[in-house]
């Protein structure tokens, strides 16, 4: 017998006509039920576009007829009354009052330096003039906090909207400045879907030109609830130079892709050791963040070598762009930042 999931699970293939985005991602199928081979599911649109709904409901037929053992299909696409106004597949989206640009960082597999990457760009852009927050998703695993050397918590102001605390000129929320040092976080999806739609838009960000938003690794319950929450303006990748990063840098890539995010870039992080006699290491091989860009047809950011400053200034809360600018690994982040902003231009 057919169960619920597995119709869904088949509706996933149906496109929202016009976007490469399926029609479950986008929250559109409202109900399923399945008994004695009989399939119905209702569908609710947040357009009134009669040509999207037909598409819709003769894709979808024929997707469910495929799965074993169905004898009847009922589709029903629901849609608001004619001539009123046409709304976005995304019009569940909420945008952040007075931010202009959400940016997610994002890497495919972790231990890559994502969240090292993250605060030192949001501290280059803000060195390049701009007023700029940093969100940390990382609900299970948040380093933020350490990185920028924010350690109060936030308060709470008369509209009952939590104020992030700042530190360096950016604005700074993170699951780890509200629970205690050594306090597991040991929540399923829901809970995590929940957490992030507050931090977005339960917090007085104020106004900013960017927001940073520091993902988990992987393509899970955090990156799909932020890309659900909020129109992202673009997605930044970051790996190392070896194959085991790149293979699941594709996979970073092809969820953005599949929910309509532009790819900013990728970043090459740890992309060589200069020991102190000048010798260079290319630890991890080299350029491999150069040559995925290429082949995924998405602009390469830049690279960032190995340097002992970039971990100690993390591990005390310096970033190294705000501590020492003119240091190589400062100016490659400033370099960076600049080349991400010029890109979403």
């Amino acid at each position: 017998m057919l169960s619920s999931e597995e119709i869904q699970n088949a509706l996933k293939s149906v496109k929202y006509p016009g976007y490469s985005r399926d029609i479950v991602s986008f929250g559109l199928v409202k109900e399923i039920s399945a008994a004695n081979g009989a399939v119905s599911v209702v569908m609710q649109l947040t357009s009134p576009n009669p040509e999207a709904a037909a598409q819709i409901k003769i894709e979808s037929e024929r997707v469910i007829a495929t799965l074993p053992g169905v004898k009847q299909i009922y589709v029903e696409v629901r849609q608001p009354a004619a001539g009123s106004a046409p709304a976005s597949p995304f019009a569940n989206q909420n945008k952040v009052s007075g931010v202009k640009r959400i940016i997610a960082v994002a890497s495919g597999k972790g231990g890559v330096g994502k969240s090292t990457c993250s605060a030192n760009l949001a501290c280059a852009l803000t060195h390049l003039g701009a007023k700029v927050g940093l969100l940390d998703c990382d609900i299970y695993g948040p380093s933020i906090p350490l990185m920028m050397g924010v350690h109060e918590k936030p308060t709470v102001n008369e509209a009952e909207r939590l104020v992030p605390p700042s530190n360096h000129g950016v604005k700074v929320m993170s699951i780890g400045l509200l629970v205690t040092d050594d306090q597991p976080v040991i929540w399923r999806g829901p809970m995590i879907t929940k957490t992030i739609q507050q931090f977005l838009l339960a917090v007085e960000w104020g106004e900013l030109d960017f927001l940073l938003v520091d993902l988990p690794p992987g393509t899970g319950d955090a990156q799909l609830s932020l890309c659900q929450t909020v129109p992202l303006d673009g997605g930044v990748i970051i790996s190392t130079p070896q194959e085991a990063s790149l293979g699941v840098v594709r996979k970073g890539i092809a969820m953005f892709r599949k929910v309509n995010v532009p790819i900013l870039g990728i970043v090459e992080n740890m992309s060589y050791f200069t020991t102190p006699n000048g010798e260079r290491v290319e630890i991890f091989g080299h350029g491999g963040g150069k040559e995925e860009a290429a082949r995924q047809n998405v602009p390469f950011l830049g690279e960032v070598p190995i340097f002992t400053e970039i971990r100690e200034g993390g591990d005390r809360g310096m970033p190294i762009v705000v501590s020492a600018p003119n240091h190589p690994a400062g100016k490659a982040f400033i370099q960076i930042a600049e080349t991400v902003r010029k890109n979403l231009k």
